[in-house]
């Protein structure tokens, strides 16, 4: 099968709508598609409820999270399979997490408007279904030519991690995220661990703290990995007993990437759907 466990719909950060989603999934060739928008569960219902004939759909969340390390906090996503939706400890923590992105973006746009920049809050609300981000704001100011690309926004001089505008959200201290989806019935995976690019990763100590505590996987095959990142993180697992998947990190035409570019193998997703015990995959 072609299954791609890592995706994002307007109900976060994606430009495809949960319907729409589905819809180029199945256009893409792909038998199983997780929709895994950023700290809730919005898109849930309208990708179901949308599902073409022949695929698989995998309802998850991808949680903001950060993990202690020596003399440092490490921003990190996890990847959560198949949880309870309605488990009131997850909601109550994500609906937090989704309060604290929306006052940082709020605060962003007020810095930006008091430099001169001719944004307005209105403007970047309007991009998003969900909770808006930085993803929102770096489109708004592609459209208003302050810069060339969404990527470019996401630099020192506008909210990149060391960026002029930059502020930090609430995150989940990572093994209270696994805490969480395991207790709602859902299975955690780093999602891609070894991204250097987007900034500090965690160390090969705190993953293996990870998995004492119930992490069940590594996102190994994604587009942020080079060979030799995929080749360590594949002994890391081997060596923690962890699953290894692959996926696209798809978000429509915000990120060039195309649904499918990386895949999990058939036993790997039967692992996680055979660790799961909040919802079940769902099929037209």
């Amino acid at each position: 099968m072609r299954i791609d466990l890592h995706t994002h719909s307007t109900a976060s950060d994606g430009t495809d709508s949960p319907a729409e989603l589905v819809a180029n999934a199945a256009a893409a060739g792909l038998d199983v598609v997780a929709i895994t928008d950023h700290d809730g569960f919005g898109g849930w219902d309208e990708a179901a409820a949308a599902l073409p004939a022949g695929l698989t759909l995998v309802r998850g969340i991808e949680i903001s999270a950060a993990a202690d390390e020596v003399g440092r906090s490490v921003d990190l996503h996890l990847l959560g399979y198949l949880p309870d939706p309605a488990y009131p400890p997850l909601v109550a923590e994500l609906a937090e997490v989704r309060d604290s992105r929306v006052h940082r973006a709020r605060r962003i746009v007020a810095a930006m408007v008091a430099d001169g920049h001719p944004l307005s809050w209105e403007s970047v609300r309007a991009r998003a279904q969900g909770a808006v981000g930085r993803p929102h704001i770096a489109s708004e100011l592609v459209d208003l030519g302050l810069v060339p690309t969404v990527s470019d926004a996401f630099t020192d001089a506008w909210i990149g991690p060391h960026g002029r505008y930059y502020l930090s959200e609430r995150k989940v201290p990572v093994l209270r995220a696994i805490s969480l989806l395991r207790d709602a019935g859902g299975v955690p995976v780093f999602a891609h661990p070894g991204a250097s690019k987007r900034g500090t990763t965690v160390s090969d100590e705190t993953v293996a703290t990870m998995a004492a505590a119930g992490l069940v996987g590594l996102e190994v095959d994604h587009p942020d990995h080079d060979e030799a990142t995929r080749t360590a993180l594949r002994g890391l697992a081997a060596d923690l007993g962890l699953v290894v998947t692959g996926s696209s990190d798809y978000h429509g035409s915000r990120k060039p990437t195309l649904l499918g570019t990386n895949t999990t193998a058939d036993p790997a997703y039967e692992a996680v759907v055979a660790a799961a015990t909040g919802v079940l995959p769902l099929s037209a």
